[in-house]
């Protein structure tokens, strides 16, 4: 398995500017940034588009349906950042292929399980748990041990950022997530109640029309929650979030934060409307 980081990948996020040829800024055009996400927690800010934050989103979900502590999603995040910038690739070095670049010749799985993120997700949590004292041990350690790589000292670029994502997606860093999409898919919340029930495992769900009312067992579940709703806005057309007294709501041409809601949801209770 061998990580490819883009040397471009900063600049897909870089600003872009109308303007005249020779004359520098036209007066009153504002900058525009590319359809993404930007996760902030106290330790560092890290910008990914919206297919990334949409896998990223899953791996850090499964940790909750095992009962994972949030350090395996900072494990895993780390190790998907350097094997395939969290994205669900069907190439890789010889045979390997996924979001965590496994090889069905290593007996990962056939192409067609590892092509699936929740099994190929499932199968790097099999591993991981398998590792002694992963826990405790340093993260780049830990992530060669389950991969086996080429290049095993690779995954320590990516691990403060591992961790940034981990922490706002298991909902250990509230109102962490902001992001833009000004193409989004329909509204789909039937699909997104699926896909909340695939991830997280039971969880208590409501649907009427266009919204989806989840009742979580802890404030950090119910952010979880919340902010898997705003990753995965394009894929279902998410237009607003409310997480207890919190809001989001998707805005045009900036990436939305979150407020203080108008009208709060109970405690620990996640309101998600689609388009």
């Amino acid at each position: 398995m061998i990580g490819k980081r883009t040397a471009g990948l900063v600049a897909a996020f870089a600003l872009v500017v109308a303007a005249p040829a020779c004359s520098g800024l036209t007066e009153g055009v504002r900058p525009s940034i590319a359809d993404s996400c930007m996760i902030t927690t106290e330790e560092t800010s890290v910008v990914i588009d919206l297919e990334q934050s949409r896998y990223a989103a899953l791996i850090a979900g499964l940790t909750l349906k095992r009962s994972l502590p949030a350090r395996a999603a900072s494990i895993a995040l780390t190790t998907a950042y350097q094997e395939s910038e969290i994205r669900n690739i069907d190439y890789g070095d010889r045979d390997s292929l996924g979001l965590f670049q496994q090889r069905p010749s290593q007996d990962w799985g056939t192409p067609k399980q590892i092509m699936d993120p929740y099994y190929s997700t499932g199968a790097f949590y099999d591993a991981l748990v398998k590792i002694k004292n992963w826990q405790q041990r340093d993260i780049t350690e830990v992530a060669q041990a389950v991969q086996i790589s080429a290049y095993p000292d690779a995954y320590r670029d990516h691990e403060s950022d591992g961790r940034a994502l981990a922490s706002a997606l298991t909902g250990h860093s509230p109102a962490a997530i902001a992001c833009l999409d000004r193409s989004p898919d329909a509204g789909d919340a039937k699909g997104l109640a699926s896909a909340l029930q695939k991830t997280f495992g039971k969880i208590k769900i409501g649907r009427e029309g266009d919204t989806v009312t989840i009742t979580a067992k802890s404030d950090t579940a119910a952010w979880a929650y919340g902010q898997f709703a705003v990753a995965n806005l394009k894929t279902y057309g998410v237009a607003a979030v409310t997480v207890g007294d919190q809001h989001w709501q998707s805005v045009a041409d900036e990436r939305a934060g979150w407020s203080a809601a108008e009208e709060p949801a109970e405690a620990r209770q996640v309101i998600i409307t689609v388009r």
